[in-house]
């Protein structure tokens, strides 16, 4: 299952979450303001703190986006 890296009041992680859960994709949603774990496994893969990250089973990620961005990189993955 994707993982999607959030701080809770940011608006790119509520619009990405609403685009995920449209589209019927299946996702854990972690906040990583509540997590110190999840927000240092966040910075290991991206590389850099800014939320939404998105984490595909596979290892791919996308970080800092916004919803036309996600669409992009889950289109070129054939995921959508």
């Amino acid at each position: 299952m994707m993982k999607l890296y959030v701080k809770v009041w940011c608006p790119w992680c509520i619009d990405a979450e609403a685009w995920l859960t449209k589209k019927g994709f299946a996702y854990e949603q972690v906040d990583v303001l509540a997590d110190p774990a999840a927000y240092a496994r966040m910075r290991e893969i991206s590389g850099q703190s800014s939320t939404p990250t998105l984490e595909l089973p596979d290892g791919d990620v996308l970080e800092d986006f916004d919803v036309g961005q996600l669409e992009r990189f889950l289109r070129a993955r054939s995921l959508l």
